[in-house]
């Protein structure tokens, strides 16, 4: 468990970052990537790993193994504004660090010859680090990047209303199962015990197309971030029945409400939820009405979202 203890001023001070973060989405694919059925973004990548000693996988699969520690210094803070600056900041990493850090991977890890050069600081060796992360993220997730963006910008929009209407408090209510907000404490589902006080500075949501759970910086010293799987609902994605709302709402609209995921237009919610236009309408009205469902005109469109009393409701009938 990861215990993420809040003030008030961490309450004011969390936000959630602009999109996907390319330099974390990079590590994480690594971890996706030797998984027996990895993500399709990355089925053309899969037979490298089978010659992973030329070219950049053979420089990152040693730094990120597929379970466990990985370096802090590959997913800098910077990341969020690009790839490059994401590497620019990665290559200005102390020395101290990054032999503090390989070290710590070393413990858990064998580790090739030539991290001694890079645990030095060595420019040649952290350009060298670089160009690998820079190759592998535009060669292998640059063709799906459009989709790991929208996947992560969905969820961002569904993470932004809930503060909008409720508050900080409110937003982080919408995560679940595996992160719990227990005021002022986050618990977070984790593969280690550990405690992260905010102390003011707040903490940075990062929602990640590839994450398989959420993970944390491992040195509390640095910027608080939490990275999180995005788990948008699409009109693609099959409904999970939630037994318990369909006796209070009645089936339909049961099936209204767990649509809404993605803020759609009437329209979409109507295709999703299987129903005429006329009749997504009105039960998006009597929904609007119990305030489990907010409506925004947008141009010739409404677009429709749940609050975080609706989000709530759906979470607790689907933790039954």
């Amino acid at each position: 468990m990861l215990r993420v203890h809040f003030t008030a001023a961490d309450l004011v001070r969390t936000r959630v970052s602009d999109g996907a973060d390319p330099l974390w989405e990079t590590v994480l694919s690594l971890h996706r990537l030797r998984d027996r059925r990895p993500d399709p973004a990355l089925a053309a990548c899969r037979r490298a790993c089978k010659g992973a000693g030329r070219g950049p996988l053979g420089m990152l699969l040693p730094l990120v193994p597929q379970y466990g520690y990985f370096p802090d210094f590959l997913t800098p803070p910077e990341g969020t504004a690009g790839v490059e600056h994401g590497l620019e900041a990665l290559m200005s990493t102390p020395r101290t660090r990054l032999r503090s850090e390989l070290t710590a991977l070393g413990g858990r890890n064998p580790l090739p010859s030539w991290t001694s050069s890079l645990a030095d600081g060595e420019p040649a060796a952290l350009r060298r680090l670089a160009r690998c992360v820079r190759t592998y993220h535009h060669g292998t997730l640059g063709p799906s990047w459009p989709r790991i963006s929208s996947c992560a910008n969905t969820d961002r929009a569904l993470r932004l209303h809930a503060l909008r209407q409720g508050g900080a408090e409110a937003m982080l209510r919408t995560y679940g199962p595996s992160m719990r907000w227990r005021a002022p404490v986050l618990e977070v589902v984790y593969p280690v015990d550990r405690d992260l006080h905010l102390d003011g500075r707040g903490l940075l949501l990062v929602p990640s197309y590839f994450a398989r759970s959420p993970v944390s910086l491992a040195d509390t010293a640095l910027p608080p971030t939490l990275v999180y799987p995005a788990r948008p609902r699409t009109a693609d994605d099959t409904p999970r029945t939630h037994k318990g709302l369909a006796p209070l709402l009645g089936h339909t609209r049961a099936a209204v409400l767990q649509a809404l995921g993605g803020d759609p237009t009437t329209t979409e919610l109507a295709r999703r939820a299987g129903v005429s236009l006329s009749s997504a309408s009105e039960h998006a009205a009597v929904l609007r009405g119990a305030g489990l469902v907010s409506s925004v005109r947008q141009s010739n469109a409404v677009r429709h979202a749940l609050t975080p009393l609706g989000s709530a409701l759906l979470r607790e009938d689907g933790d039954r």
